[in-house]
C-alpha cells in the first residue's frame, strides 16, 4: 500500500462513513483495543528510507493519505492484536504500514498487532539544523546536540531539549520550533473511510482490500480460505504454524497455502478451497491433523526410501496433496511395500516432468478424480497419457546446469540409493559408513577455475553432469586438481569407486580439452541409473521393496565460491539491509499454462522485493538460457544485472526517504586531490579509459555500465562507487570469467602510483576482491613497476632501523611471513609459486604478488623504495630476492617488535 493512497470511484458505491481522526485518538485506541488488525493482513514490511519518507512528509505538512477501516463485532472475525472485550471494533484495512510506523515511533514500540522487524522504526533521529531524519550512528551523532532522538521527543516534549542548545542561543528558537512542529505531528487529522454494515462478510471485505491494495500483492485464495477459517476457528493459523515449524526443523520448509491444499484435499477431495465452506470446523480441524500425520508419513518415506531429506532436493511438492488423498483413502497408510514404491514412481515422475509446474489447481483436481476411481495405477496412467506414452529417462534430461535443474534432486537420489562412494576414502556414501564425515558437498568434478581458464561458459562450468557429492574433507583435498590427476589415484586406491558416481572409464575423457565429451558420456551413464531405478519402483515386490531405510546426512556449503555466487550473496544481504525479503536461490520459474521452464533464477522474490508490494522480482545473470518475454508477460521484473538491481533498490529507497542523499555512506573520508594531485587524477582517468577500451578489445567485455558512470562521475568517484559497493561489479564477474582480473578497476587501483588517490579503506577493499578470486598478479605487478616517481626513493641503508620498525609494524600476518621467508635467506631467489608453496598462498604466485602490493606502499609512504627485489628472466615469470643489507634492518625489526 501506497502513503498517498486515494480511494477509487467504485468505493463511493460502498457504504462509507467518512470522518477525520487524529493520529493521536488513533494510537489510544490501538492501546486500548479498539483498533485492530484482520488476521488476513500481512506483516510489517516497510524499511528505513520508507520510515525517514513519512516523517519527513508529516514534518513539512505533505499528504500522506487516509485510513481505511471495517467497523465490525471483533468476534466474527480473526484479528491480531489485544481486543477490547465485546462490542464493535475498527479493523484497519488501508494504512497498515503507516500507522504501524507511527505507533513505533511515538510510542518507543509495537503495537500489541505487530508482526515483523521493528528495527525499522527504532533509533530515528531528527537533526534540528538540516532538518533531516536519519536513524542513530554512533559514530556521526554520539557527541552531536543537533541530533535528537524522535521517541524522546515524542515523550518528554520540546522543552525537555532546552538546555541542549545553550551554546548557540541564537538559533535555540529556531530549533525548538522545528522541534515543536515534529512533536506536533501526533495532532495530524487522517481522513477515517469506514466499511460498515451487518451484511459485510469477510469474502466482500477481502474483495474491497484486494481492490484498495492495487499496488501491493493481493490475498491470495488460500488467505482468504484462511481468513474465512480464522473467524470461526481462531488457532486455525497458529496450529499450521507450529506444524510448519516442526517440518522447518526436520529441514523442511512449506507455507501456509501449501499445507493448507493438502487439508483442503483430506476434507473435501476437492483442489478449489471454496470447497471448504461446506466443511464445519470440526471436520476440518480432524482433516487437518490427518493431513498433517500424511505429509509427516511420506516425508518419512521419500527421504527413507529415496534419500531425499532436506529442502534443496525435496522435488514435486504439489504432489504431496495428492498423495494425501492416497493415504487418506487407505486408512493413513500405504497397503504394502508395492503400493508404496508405485507411490514414489508417480511421485518422482510427476517431479521431473514438472506436473504441478503449470495450473495447479485443474491438474489437482484432475488427479484427485483419477485417485478416487483407480487409485495409485490410475494416477501412473494418466502421467504417462500426459506424456505422450513415453516416462523413460533420457541422457538429455540431465543437460541442465545449477542446483536449480529439475533433475539435480534426481543426482542427489542416485547418490543416496545407488551406493555412490567417496573419492578420498572410498566409503559408501552413507551416513553409518561416513560416520563423524557424514556432511557432503557438491563437487565440481572438472574444477570451475580450470574450466574457466579453458573459455568456457558459466552454463557450461555448472552443468549438472559436473556435479558429484563427495565427504567435505574429500572435497577439500582435491580442491583444483584436474580429474586427469586426481581421477587415477582415487581409481587405484579404490577400484570402482569412479563406477560408483557414474565417471565415464575412458581417461581421454578426464582432459579439459575433451569436457564436452565427458559430459554426454556421463548424462548417458546418469540416465542409465535413473531408468533402471525408476523401473525397480514400478516393478518392485512386496518382499524386494522392504529397503534399509536410509538415515540422512547433511549438505554443505561448497567451499569453492565463484565470483557469481560471492557477487549474488554480498548483493541479498545489502538488499537485507535495505529493508529486502530473503530470496529463493537458483529458483525454477515455469510457465503457469504450459509448465514450461522459463528461467533459473540466481534470486527469486515472488512476492516482491518487500512482500505484499509490487511485483515479483527476478535476477537472472544467464539472460540466453531465460524467455524473458515470457517472464514480463506475466509480470515479473527482471533484473539481469546485479548492479541494475542494486542501483534500482538504491534509488527507490531515496525516492520512499524524500531525500537525494547517497544510499551508501562512507566509512572514512577519501583523500581530497589538491591541486598537486591533478596530473596524477588525470592519469588515473587516461588509464581507466584505457583499461575499458582492453577489456571491450582483448577480453570481448564491454562494460556499458562502467562507461555510462565514467560518463556521469568521471573516473575517480566511479572507482569509489565500485569500491564501496557491497558486491563486487558485473564487469568484475566478467572479467574473473574471462581470466582478465588485471583489467578490472580494482586492478587499476592497487597500482602503487595512484595509491595517494584513495583511501586506506578503499585499497583494502579491491586488494581483498583480487586476492579473495585468486588474482594472478603477474602481469599486473609488471605494469605496476615502479614508475619514474618511484625509481626516485633512495635504496635502504643500514641508518633506516627506525623506517624498518614503522614498516614492520603495519604488515599484515600473510605479508609478513612472505618478509620472513625472503629475509631469512638473505640473497636467495625465489619464483611466486615457491613462496607460496612454504607460505601457504592457495592464490598461488598472483596472491604472492598481491600480499607484496600493501608492503611497497608502506615503503613508498616512508621515503624507501620496495625492501625486496624482483625481475623478470627468460620465462617471464617473476622472481623475489631481499639484499643481506635489507634483511639484517628487518630482522631487527622484527626482534623489536
Amino acid at each position: 500500500m501506497t502513503a498517498a493512497s486515494c480511494w477509487p470511484v467504485w468505493a463511493e458505491q460502498q457504504p462509507l462513513e467518512v470522518q477525520m481522526g487524529k493520529l493521536s485518538t488513533i494510537l489510544d485506541q490501538i492501546d486500548i483495543g479498539t483498533v485492530l488488525l484482520p488476521e488476513f493482513q500481512r506483516g510489517y514490511v516497510w524499511n528505513r528510507d520508507q520510515v525517514r519518507g513519512l516523517m519527513r512528509s508529516l514534518y513539512l505538512g505533505h499528504p500522506v493519505g487516509g485510513l481505511l477501516l471495517w467497523e465490525t463485532d471483533a468476534e466474527s472475525v480473526s484479528v491480531r492484536g489485544e481486543t477490547a472485550g465485546a462490542g464493535t471494533h475498527l479493523l484497519l484495512l488501508d494504512g497498515q504500514q503507516r500507522i504501524t510506523t507511527l505507533y513505533g515511533v511515538v510510542r518507543g514500540k509495537p503495537p500489541a498487532f505487530f508482526e515483523g522487524d521493528d528495527s525499522a522504526f527504532s533509533g530515528l533521529h531528527f537533526h534540528v539544523d538540516t532538518e533531516t531524519f536519519e536513524f542513530y550512528a554512533r559514530g556521526k551523532m554520539a557527541d552531536d546536540v543537533h541530533w535528537v532522538d524522535v521517541t524522546k521527543l515524542f515523550q518528554d516534549g520540546p522543552i525537555a531539549f532546552l538546555t541542549a542548545f545553550a551554546e548557540t542561543p541564537d538559533k535555540a528558537a529556531t530549533y525548538l520550533r522545528r522541534l515543536n512542529t515534529l512533536w506536533q505531528v501526533t495532532e495530524k487529522e487522517f481522513y477515517e473511510e469506514k466499511i460498515t454494515g451487518s451484511d459485510k462478510t469477510v469474502d466482500s471485505v477481502v474483495e474491497i482490500f484486494n481492490r484498495v491494495n492495487s499496488g501491493g500483492t493481493k490475498l491470495s485464495k488460500g488467505d482468504l480460505a484462511l481468513a474465512k477459517l480464522c473467524a470461526h476457528w481462531p488457532e486455525a493459523r497458529q496450529a499450521m504454524r507450529d506444524q510448519l515449524l516442526l517440518w522447518q526443523q526436520a529441514g523442511y520448509k512449506f507455507s501456509l497455502d501449501w499445507i493448507l491444499r493438502n487439508a483442503t484435499a483430506v476434507a473435501t477431495g476437492r483442489s478449489l478451497f471454496t470447497a471448504l465452506d461446506r466443511i464445519s470446523v470440526a471436520d476440518f480441524q480432524t482433516s487437518l491433523r490427518e493431513s498433517f500425520h500424511h505429509v509427516g508419513t511420506f516425508l518419512d518415506v521419500v527421504a527413507g526410501r529415496l534419500g531425499l531429506d532436506h529442502d534443496r532436493v525435496l522435488m514435486g511438492r504439489y504432489a504431496f496433496p495428492v498423495v494425501s488423498l492416497l493415504l487418506h483413502r487407505s486408512g493413513g497408510h500405504f497397503e504394502n511395500h508395492v503400493h508404496r514404491d508405485k507411490v514414489l514412481y508417480w511421485y518422482v515422475q510427476a517431479a521431473l516432468w514438472g506436473r504441478f509446474a503449470g495450473s495447479t489447481e485443474t491438474v489437482l483436481q484432475q488427479d484427485y478424480d483419477t485417485v478416487h476411481r483407480e487409485g495409485i495405477d490410475g494416477l501412473i496412467a494418466a502421467l504417462r497419457r500426459w506424456r505422450g506414452g513415453n516416462l523413460d529417462v533420457r541422457s538429455h534430461n540431465f543437460e541442465g546446469a545449477t542446483r536449480g535443474s529439475r533433475f539435480y534432486p534426481m543426482l542427489y537420489l542416485l547418490t543416496r540409493v545407488k551406493g555412490a562412494r567417496d573419492l578420498g576414502s572410498g566409503l559408501e556414501l552413507r551416513a553409518e559408513m561416513l560416520g563423524k564425515f557424514a556432511s557432503l558437498q557438491v563437487h565440481h568434478i572438472f574444477p570451475k577455475a580450470l574450466l574457466y581458464k579453458a573459455g568456457y561458459s558459466r552454463g557450461q562450468v555448472n552443468a549438472l553432469a559436473n556435479f558429484c557429492f563427495l565427504t567435505q574433507d574429500t572435497n577439500l583435498k582435491i580442491g583444483k586438481r584436474a580429474p586427469e590427476d586426481y581421477f587415477a589415484e582415487a581409481e587405484s586406491k579404490y577400484p570402482g569407486a569412479l563406477a560408483s558416481q557414474w565417471i565415464p572409464q575412458d581417461p581421454v575423457l578426464w582432459r579439459v580439452d575433451r569436457y564436452e565429451d565427458f559430459l554426454a558420456a556421463r548424462r548417458e551413464l546418469l540416465a542409465e541409473a535413473a531408468q533402471s531405478f525408476l523401473t525397480s519402483l514400478l516393478r518392485s515386490t512386496d518382499g524386494a521393496s522392504a529397503a534399509e531405510s536410509l538415515v540422512p546426512l547433511s549438505v554443505s556449503p561448497e567451499d569453492d565460491e565463484d565470483v557469481h555466487t560471492a557477487q549474488v550473496r554480498d548483493l541479498v544481504e545489502e538488499l537485507r539491509k535495505l529493508g529486502c525479503a530473503e530470496p529463493s536461490f537458483d529458483a525454477e520459474i515455469a510457465d503457469p499454462v504450459s509448465g514450461r521452464q522459463l528461467a533459473i533464477a540466481e534470486a527469486l522474490w515472488p512476492e516482491g522485493l518487500q512482500p505484499g508490494q509490487g511485483s515479483p522480482v527476478v535476477l537472472e545473470l544467464d539472460p540466453q538460457s531465460a524467455d524473458l518475454t515470457r517472464l514480463a508477460e506475466l509480470g515479473y521484473e527482471v533484473f539481469t544485472s546485479a548492479d541494475a538491481l542494486l542501483g534500482f533498490v538504491y534509488r527507490r529507497n531515496e525516492v520512499a526517504a524524500g531525500t537525494d542523499a547517497p544510499a551508501v555512506e562512507l566509512e572514512e573520508e577519501p583523500p581530497q586531490v589538491g591541486q598537486d594531485e591533478g596530473r596524477l587524477a588525470e592519469r588515473f582517468g587516461a588509464e581507466m579509459q584505457s583499461l575499458l577500451e582492453r577489456s571491450r578489445r582483448e577480453a570481448q567485455s564491454p562494460a556499458i555500465h562502467l562507461l555510462s558512470m565514467l560518463a556521469d562521475l568521471g573516473p575517480l568517484e566511479t572507482a569509489r562507487r565500485l569500491l564501496r559497493a557491497p558486491a563486487v561489479s558485473d564487469s568484475f564477474a566478467a572479467l574473473w570469467e574471462r581470466g582478465r582480473l588485471d583489467l578490472t578497476v580494482e586492478a587499476l587501483v592497487i597500482n602503487p602510483l595512484f595509491a595517494d588517490l584513495f583511501s586506506d579503506q578503499e585499497l583494502g577493499t579491491a586488494r581483498t576482491r583480487l586476492e579473495q578470486f585468486g588474482y594472478l598478479a603477474d602481469d599486473a605487478l609488471r605494469s605496476a613497476e615502479p614508475d619514474e616517481q618511484v625509481d626516485g626513493l633512495p635504496e635502504w641503508t643500514e641508518a633506516d632501523s627506525e623506517l624498518a620498525k614503522r614498516v614492520w609494524t603495519q604488515l599484515s600476518g600473510s605479508a609478513r611471513r612472505l618478509f620472513a621467508v625472503l629475509m631469512d635467506s638473505p640473497g636467495e631467489v625465489f619464483s611466486g609459486e615457491e613462496l607460496a608453496l612454504i607460505v601457504g598462498a592457495d592464490s598461488g604466485a598472483g596472491g604472492v604478488a598481491g600480499q607484496l602490493g600493501w608492503p611497497g606502499r608502506y615503503c613508498q609512504s616512508v621515503g624507501r623504495r620496495p625492501a625486496w627485489n624482483y625481475f623478470y628472466p627468460d620465462d617471464g615469470r617473476v622472481r623475489y630476492s631481499m639484499s643481506p643489507q635489507v634483511a639484517a634492518l628487518f630482522q631487527r625489526a622484527r626482534e623489536a617488535n
